[in-house]
């Protein structure tokens, strides 16, 4: 005997991404702006002159990774039941990747789920964090342990928002950019080398092309595999070791960006290693990190822990780490035959 709950349905998902100056947005229903204490002072006065809602709220968190955590999102939920929200009220995500993270994590498991709208403010999450539904947060274990798949309803992306970024978040956040000609696109990566230099001024022209193409990549894997079930995993390039990293530093003092950036150096001397990747194209990945201002990768103070934290990782399977690793440059493979061994090698420990 056997009931069946037939509960299979298309759900679409589908949203554009304007790359252009924020337009005017209307809502029908209570809206609160989730935002950080930096972008608030920058930005913020600009945001409500182009919103306006039945309501509109602000929620100001605290600014770092370090707040990356449960408190942060209690503090967005509690507004919303004292603001009497309901499942038709709808977030707005302003600032970077943390706060983008949150406010999407928050919406997910207010009432069950409600709307929400990303408007990055960051190189970083304009290219890579605020598109794809991955929400979440930190916790003692490591980095975006606890999250929810949850799209959202819309993403602006404001070239104009990136002028104010200081210099070590942009050029950090460069990272993310060099990662998607790595693993997709010979010629973007091509593209990055000649433009080492315009990229690095902000040429507003050569921006607005890096952004497209990295989003444009991005959704081409999102769309084949919006759960990461499998092929989204390329996206990660770097992050199991710069994941660690973070930890390490206990997410004080190292940005996301530069962290992911000594991953991707690490997991590219590793394919070298094992003849995936020749020395002249492994060259060729750390001069463009270096021309960059990217310092030499360093090793860990606690390998052992470094090694712990890793295993982890939300790629990891089975109890075995997944290490997504240059195959020449435009494709990876993701494999499980790395040993710790072969690290140590690379940071010279043994």
């Amino acid at each position: 005997m056997q009931v069946n709950i037939p509960l299979r349905q298309l759900v679409d998902n589908s949203y554009d991404i304007p790359l252009d100056p924020l337009p005017k947005l209307h809502f029908e229903t209570k809206v609160a702006i989730v935002t950080n204490t930096t972008v608030s002072k920058l930005h913020l006065e600009y945001l409500l002159s182009k919103v306006s809602a039945k309501e509109l709220h602000v929620v100001t968190l605290r600014d770092g990774e370090e707040y990356k955590n449960q408190e942060s999102i209690d503090e967005i939920l509690e507004s919303l039941f004292e603001d009497r929200f309901n499942r038709k009220s709808m977030l707005i995500a302003f600032g970077g990747g943390v706060i983008g993270d949150m406010t999407g994590f928050a919406s997910s498991i207010y009432q069950r789920g409600i709307d929400f709208i990303q408007i990055p403010t960051t190189l970083l999450s304009q290219v890579d964090a605020s598109v794809g539904g991955k929400t979440g947060m930190n916790n003692k274990y490591g980095k975006n342990l606890v999250g929810a798949f949850h799209q959202p309803r819309a993403v602006f992306a404001d070239p104009c928002l990136l002028m104010t970024l200081p210099e070590k978040e942009y050029i950090s956040a460069l990272s993310e950019v060099i990662k998607y000609g790595i693993i997709m696109d010979r010629g973007f990566f091509c593209f990055l080398e000649k433009n080492i230099k315009s990229i690095k001024s902000r040429e507003m022209k050569v921006m607005e092309e890096v952004v497209k193409k990295c989003l444009q990549l991005k959704a081409e894997v999102v769309m084949k595999d919006e759960l990461e079930s499998g092929l989204r995993a390329i996206l990660n390039l770097g992050h199991t070791f710069g994941h660690a990293y973070e930890a390490l530093s206990e997410y004080k003092g190292l940005s996301h960006g530069y962290a992911v950036g000594n991953g991707i150096i690490i997991a590219a001397r590793i394919s070298t290693l094992k003849g995936l990747l020749s020395k002249q194209n492994l060259l060729r990945i750390e001069n463009v990190f270096y021309d960059l201002g990217f310092s030499s990768v360093f090793p860990p103070k606690d390998f052992k822990r470094f090694f712990a934290i890793m295993s982890n990782d939300k790629k990891s399977l089975k109890g075995k780490n997944r290490f997504i690793l240059p195959d020449g440059i435009g494709k990876t493979v993701i494999t499980e035959d790395v040993s710790a061994k072969e690290i140590k090698q690379i940071f010279r420990l043994d």
